[in-house]
C-alpha cells in the first residue's frame, strides 16, 4: 500500500498537461524541451507532524494537529466531486481517558494503559457479512490467546461526504483487546501484529468485499482516525471522538493525500499504523539512484 507519485515517464499520466510539445505515449507529458523536463512532474500529498517535546498530552496538541491538516488542504485531492477526498486523516497516541470513559458507558472496563490493545476496523455495513468477519476475527484471538474486551461503533456523520465515498463507506469499529504479557508492550504489539495479518490473510481467502474490512490500525499504542475524506472532513466525520475535550495526545500525524497511480477509497487513506510518508518511498527513479549508488 505505498502510495507512488508520477516520478518518472513509466508511471501515471499528469491531472493537467503542461502546453507545448508533442506528448509521450506513457505518460501523456510533453517530451522534454528546453527548461522542461517530463522527471519534474509530480504532486505531493500534504503531510505533517506537531509534538510536545515534553511528552505533555492534551486535548489542544490535537486540535492544533487538525489546524495543521485543514491548512494544508491544497496538498491533498479531490475527484468531480468537490466533496469526495482523495483520503486524509491523523494518527495520535491512544487516548486513554477518553476511551476509559466511552467504554465504560458500554459495559467495558478497560486495564490501565499500554495493557490493552486498540483496533480501528472498517467493517462491511452488511449485518450478515459483518458477523462473519467479526466472528473470523475473535476465533483468531482465542488461538492467539488474546482476550476480547468488547466492540465499539464509531457515531460518524457523513453528512458532508459526497456520493462517491458514501457508496463505499464502512462502517467504522473498534475492538478492544487485553493483552497476556504485562508491562512488555514490545511483546504485545507484536502479538496484535501477528492477529491483523492472520485477520488479513482469512479476509483475503474468503470475503468478496474486501474493500469493507480493514485494520487502520491495531496497537497498544497508537490510533488512527483516516477515510476517504477531504482534511476538513476529518474532524467533522470523526467529531464526536476528535471533538471530545478528553481525547488527548503527546503528537499527532496527519496526511491530505494526492493519489497519483491508484484510485481514492477508504482503506488507502493515509497516514499508515506507523508513519506518514510524501509518495516518494518507492518510486522507479529512487530505486534506480539506489543501485546506481550501491
Amino acid at each position: 500500500m505505498i502510495e507512488r507519485t508520477p516520478d518518472s515517464q513509466t508511471e501515471s499520466p499528469a491531472r493537467a498537461t503542461p502546453r507545448g510539445g508533442a506528448r509521450t505515449m506513457s505518460t501523456g507529458y510533453p517530451q522534454a524541451q528546453g527548461l522542461y523536463d517530463p522527471r519534474n512532474e509530480h504532486d505531493s500529498c500534504g503531510v505533517g507532524f506537531v509534538v510536545d517535546l515534553k511528552g505533555r498530552r492534551s486535548h489542544k496538541l490535537v486540535r492544533d494537529g487538525l489546524t495543521a491538516l485543514l491548512n494544508l488542504d491544497h496538498r491533498g485531492a479531490c475527484g468531480y466531486e468537490a466533496n469526495t477526498g482523495d483520503g486524509a486523516g491523523v494518527l495520535t497516541q491512544i487516548p486513554h481517558e477518553f476511551l476509559s470513559e466511552r467504554c465504560k458507558a458500554l459495559g467495558i472496563d478497560l486495564p490501565g494503559p499500554g495493557q490493552y490493545g486498540v483496533g480501528m476496523f472498517f467493517a462491511s455495513p452488511n449485518p450478515v457479512r459483518q458477523g462473519k468477519a467479526i466472528a473470523a476475527f475473535e476465533k483468531i484471538l482465542r488461538e492467539e490467546r488474546l482476550a476480547l474486551l468488547g466492540w465499539r461503533t464509531l457515531e460518524t456523520d457523513n453528512s458532508t461526504l459526497g456520493e462517491s465515498a458514501k457508496t463505499v463507506e464502512p462502517t467504522v469499529m473498534q475492538c478492544f483487546l487485553g493483552s497476556r504479557f504485562g508491562e512488555d508492550t514490545d511483546a504485545f504489539e507484536r502479538k496484535l501484529f501477528v492477529v491483523r495479518k492472520r485477520f488479513e490473510t482469512f479476509n483475503e481467502d474468503t470475503v468478496n468485499d474486501k474493500k469493507f474490512f480493514y485494520f487502520s490500525s491495531l496497537s497498544c499504542r497508537t490510533v488512527v482516525y483516516k477515510g476517504m475524506l477531504t482534511p476538513a472532513q476529518v474532524p467533522a466525520y470523526y467529531g464526536a471522538d476528535l471533538g471530545d475535550p478528553r481525547f488527548t495526545s503527546a503528537f499527532c500525524m496527519f496526511h491530505s493525500r494526492f493519489s497519483t497511480n491508484t484510485f481514492p477509497s477508504w482503506e488507502l487513506a493515509h497516514p499508515y499504523r506507523m508513519i506518514s510518508h510524501n509518495g516518494e518511498i518507492n518510486t522507479l527513479r529512487g530505486n534506480i539512484n539506489w543501485m546506481r549508488a550501491r
